[in-house]
């Protein structure tokens, strides 16, 4: 779609952090700069400690960077107080990461009304929901299945269905199929872009696979702590 016709939804300015380690400053993100339109999936490449996690936890406001500063909505995600933050977070962006973190003690539909419940949603809608998100992933014999009982694609399934579940304007992706064989990893993220697609959601997904990346709408590579064209 062309950019005229699209909003743009993340924009990321100057963006830089960095860590102390055994011979000084570790420079992991350096003036980053780039935005992501609203529906737009974009994927984020590089090599392994590039910064491509840190990234990700500094737009889900898990992290501060040292300079910059990143806009959602045309809020900046920086000037917030931490309950602040935790209501965007609950509101407006969804996580996805390698392990898909459910809740052992929780079946699958109880993870995915977790979100919603804690958004203070009345049950009975927090279940219909959260049931529509699980059949349209091909989850529906799952519902009642803790995540012991799923298989890993199945969880990974499950792990998405609950970032999406409130509808938020931003997904963020880390490796999200990173501990799948090929063709469940391939089912997986082929469930999860579709239904981003059906929501209007924008995604940042960072990865080492160039198979995935090759599925998505735009390319950036993360390299000596910059953002530049894959």
């Amino acid at each position: 779609m062309p950019d005229s016709v699209r909003d743009v939804l993340l924009k990321v300015t100057g963006l830089s952090k960095s860590y102390d380690g055994s011979s000084g400053a570790l420079n992991i993100l350096h003036h980053v700069d780039f935005f992501v339109h609203r529906g737009e999936f974009l994927a984020v490449v590089g090599e392994s400690g590039a910064g491509k996690s840190t990234l990700l936890q500094i737009l889900g406001t898990l992290d501060d960077p040292d300079e910059g500063d990143a806009y959602l909505a045309g809020q900046s995600l920086f000037n917030l107080s931490q309950s602040e933050r935790a209501h965007l977070r609950n509101q407006s962006i969804g996580f996805v990461y390698q392990a898909h973190h459910l809740i052992p003690e929780l079946n699958a539909l109880e993870n995915v009304m977790l979100p919603l419940l804690v958004r203070g949603e009345k049950k009975h809608k927090a279940e219909k929901v959260s049931i529509d998100l699980l059949q349209r992933l091909g989850l529906k014999e799952r519902l009642s299945h803790v995540p012991a009982k799923l298989s890993g694609g199945e969880a990974q399934r499950v792990a998405v269905a609950r970032a999406l579940v409130g509808k938020p304007s931003l997904l963020l992706v880390d490796e999200p199929t990173g501990n799948l064989d090929e063709m469940t990893a391939q089912n997986v993220f082929q469930a999860m872009q579709l239904l981003c697609q059906q929501e209007g959601t924008a995604v940042v997904m960072v990865t080492h696979s160039m198979a995935l990346a090759g599925l998505v709408d735009r390319v950036l590579c993360l390299k000596k702590g910059k953002l530049i064209p894959a």
